[in-house]
């Protein structure tokens, strides 16, 4: 036993000597194609549209039967901002289903709704849309929280309402994960909650590995591979530096790493979890939209500006974009609200558009020669993922009038890093990397006019 130890020891030396670096934490396959998507929507619908404040009590079943529900609209609106994944709220808090459940006893679902003569599917309908249009997926579901249903008023259930819950839970999940075809993402807000004795992130975590094993996971289990985290803001802004790697996964509690002090992680981190910022599209919290006078006034969509303003803080920094729909009481995305999210993703095309040049290398060193000095006032970077995190601070530089000038400098990049600048002529531009873990691997180094 200790000859083994000792080899193993020896083999995991020359592993170190001979790549210059410690043993890599690298991405799932499914963590990959994450990164490679970075926009996705959060479709925020549930019965307080009915209402005039968000959520609240109980809203009844009678009160949902909209008259313009178009899961198409919804999809289609969200392709135009450049999104790529859809996630639906299936189940909010309050406990309404967007689904006709068979869970014995659990009546709080569209099936009992005048909607379609209690013949609708909004669950299905979505992920119908989502092949239409070429957008992946997803589902949100509230885990631990069912405020106006099944726990109504029980702020603390007995052990034996909350183990009854929690077989009913296991059963919805398996509905939606296992009759709706394959997801991209799955949403569990705030988390996962680790009850070491009902052991309810366990079998959780046994659902999510039987049914949907490649989806990505936000706040998921903790021992599920294809966690992602929080970035610590509900304003779509990633933190800098922001890496991939943190020192934990999912905490038992729920949570993820957030604070302030680490929402950046960690690029020595055991775990690779990259941030997802999420916003809503509406300001001052507007997730949800609700039938009060002032809802306009109160939450304003953002501008397209501002949204682009959101992409460079947030997949400019490592981080996937998740950007809130406001469903409103018709079952529309507001047509103002889609016209922004257009521009939006014409404001991205344009920017593909401007790319003056771009080149991509292995090594400390790599540079873009224009063939004749062009304005720039973007860089954006991007290593090869598969390989690790390995850049750890950099510096880019610009040959204006025979001289070397300094452009920007960083640390994470990851996925992707963007900064922006004033504009500057540039007959060439060299990136170099000043710190690594091993060899630089430069995916794609770009610069634009935009």
């Amino acid at each position: 036993m200790k000859r083994l130890v000792l080899i193993v020891w020896m083999l995991t030396i020359a592993v170190i000597d001979l790549y210059g670096q410690k043993p890599a934490v690298l991405p799932s396959p499914s963590q990959i194609k994450w990164a490679d998507a970075e926009i996705g929507v959060l479709i925020h619908y549930g019965l307080w549209v009915y209402k005039s404040s968000d959520e609240g009590s109980a809203t009844p079943l009678s009160a949902f039967n909209p008259s313009k529900l178009s899961t198409d609209q919804w999809v289609k609106a969200a392709k135009s901002a450049g999104a790529t994944y859809a996630v639906l709220t299936v189940k909010h808090g309050p406990g309404f289903c967007f689904w006709p459940t068979k869970v014995p006893g659990y009546d709080y679902h569209i099936g009992n709704t005048p909607y379609k003569g209690g013949k609708g599917d909004v669950a299905r309908d979505f992920v119908n849309s989502c092949k239409k249009y070429g957008i992946k997926p997803g589902f949100y579901y509230c885990i631990g929280n069912n405020s106006n249903h099944y726990l109504r008023g029980k702020n603390i259930p007995t052990k034996e309402e909350l183990e009854k819950y929690n077989q009913v839970e296991y059963k919805h999940l398996t509905e939606l994960w296992n009759n709706y075809g394959k997801l991209f993402e799955i949403w569990f807000d705030g988390g996962v909650v680790e009850d070491k004795k009902a052991e309810v992130a366990v079998k959780v975590s046994e659902l999510l590995k039987k049914y949907q094993p490649e989806a990505i996971t936000f706040q998921g289990p903790v021992d599920y591979e294809n966690n992602i985290r929080w970035s610590g803001n509900e304003d779509g802004r990633g933190a800098y530096p922001n890496w991939s790697r943190a020192d934990q996964g999912t905490s038992p509690d729920g949570n993820l790493i957030s604070i302030p002090k680490n929402g950046g992680g960690n690029p020595d981190g055991k775990y690779w979890v990259p941030a997802e910022a999420d916003m809503a599209n509406r300001k001052n919290s507007g997730w949800g939209w609700y039938a009060a006078k002032d809802y306009d006034e109160k939450h304003p969509p953002y501008s397209s500006d501002e949204l682009l303003d959101h992409y460079y803080n947030s997949t400019g920094r490592n981080a996937n974009l998740m950007i809130g729909m406001a469903i409103d009481s018709s079952g529309s995305f507001p047509e103002s609200n889609a016209r922004i999210f257009e521009e939006f993703g014409n404001k991205l095309k344009q920017r593909l558009r401007s790319v003056v040049g771009s080149v991509s290398g292995k090594g400390n060193s790599v540079t873009i020669k224009l063939p004749k000095p062009q304005d720039i006032n973007q860089i954006e970077i991007g290593e090869d993922i598969t390989k690790g995190e390995r850049i750890r601070s950099y510096i880019v530089e610009s040959l204006t009038d025979g001289n070397w000038k300094l452009l920007c400098d960083g640390t994470s990049v990851s996925h992707k890093r963007i900064q922006l600048f004033d504009k500057v002529k540039v007959s060439e531009v060299r990136l170099t990397i000043t710190k690594s873990e091993g060899e630089p691997i430069i995916k794609i180094f770009k610069v634009y006019k935009y």
